[in-house]
Order: structure tokens, then C-alpha cells, then sequence
């Protein structure tokens, strides 16, 4: 009955603290287009991973994105994303298989999920890497692309402001654990 007891209790003790959360991440658009290439970047990207339900879930104020030029960051956030209507990207979906985190070990990890932004919501699939860099801090990095008019959203017209149709997104957060 003791020896139950124990391995109840080292159970239990390992699924316990497997949901980590954020909201001071980093996420970067890049937008090489052929006469401009870009970035647009926010340190505002907050999100859960939730390894005990395998849940991910990222969201990002489109407003505190910055390209550098005023000028351009309005009119991105007016004509094309309309933040007005639609202020938040969000990607929720879960991982294809649950990793065993190892200190400083970078674990690859691919996940399937909604991405949402402009109001238009598709499935597509994000590759990455874990990396428990604390006890109570795990590390995510990843990247994925997205087409602009899969999201109706437009380009621009005019040559000073060529965007490029494909978008290459990369998030980096810091996650800390929650009890």
C-alpha cells in the first residue's frame, strides 16, 4: 500500500506544473517582397502551452506591431489588417505529440491549428522547438508562413508599399509556469 501511495504521488507529481503561459513573447512578420523587404515586430505576443490537455493557444494585439515607419505601421493597421474590425491574430491547436522536456534540450515539436486574422480563420500546421530552460520555464520558438489573400487581406497598390503575398511569421516566447 506505501509503494501505491509513492508511485501515486511521483504521478501525479510529474503531470502537475505542465501548463506554462506568457505575455511578453515575440513575434516578427517578415515580408520579402522583390523592390522591399521588411519586418514588423511586437513584444506583446501572449500565450499557453497547456502540455497536460495539449493545448496551445497564442494571441497577438495586431496594433503593437511596428515596422519601423510610422507612416507604413497606420496604414498597415487601417487598409490591410483593419485592426479596428479585426485587433487580434490568434493560433489555437495542439501538438502532434507531447514531448518529454529535458533541461537545454531543444525538442522539436510540430503542431496542427486554427490561425485566425482579418476575421478569416484556416487550419495550417506550425513546426518549432521546445526547450525547458528552468525548472519552471520552458523556451518556444517557431515559425510558419501564411498567404495574405487566404486571409482576404489586400496588397497594396502602390510600389513604396509592396508587400509581399507570402508572409514568413516567427514567434519566440519565454513561458513560465503557472500552479
Amino acid at each position: 500500500m506505501r509503494y501505491l501511495f509513492l508511485v501515486l504521488f511521483l504521478f501525479c507529481g510529474t503531470a502537475y506544473g505542465q501548463k506554462y503561459m506568457t505575455e511578453e513573447g515575440r513575434a516578427v512578420f517578415l515580408s520579402d517582397a522583390p523592390l522591399s523587404s521588411f519586418e514588423g515586430e511586437s513584444d506583446y505576443l501572449a500565450g499557453l502551452v497547456d502540455l497536460d490537455q495539449n493545448l496551445l493557444d497564442f494571441y497577438l494585439d495586431l496594433n503593437t506591431l511596428k515596422t519601423g515607419i510610422g507612416l507604413r505601421d497606420r496604414h498597415m493597421r487601417e487598409n490591410y489588417l483593419e485592426t479596428e474590425e479585426f485587433p487580434f491574430a490568434e493560433f489555437t491547436g495542439k501538438l502532434q505529440e507531447i514531448p518529454e522536456l529535458e533541461m537545454n534540450q531543444e525538442i522539436p515539436v510540430n503542431a496542427i491549428g486554427k490561425f485566425k486574422i482579418h476575421g478569416v480563420e484556416r487550419e495550417i500546421e506550425v513546426s518549432g522547438f521546445l526547450t525547458r530552460v528552468a525548472k519552471d520555464e520552458v523556451q518556444l520558438d517557431a515559425t510558419f508562413e501564411i498567404l495574405l489573400s487566404d486571409y482576404e487581406i489586400p496588397l497594396p497598390k502602390l510600389v513604396f508599399y509592396e508587400l509581399a503575398e507570402n508572409q514568413k511569421v516567427t514567434l519566440s516566447a519565454n513561458l513560465k509556469e503557472t500552479k
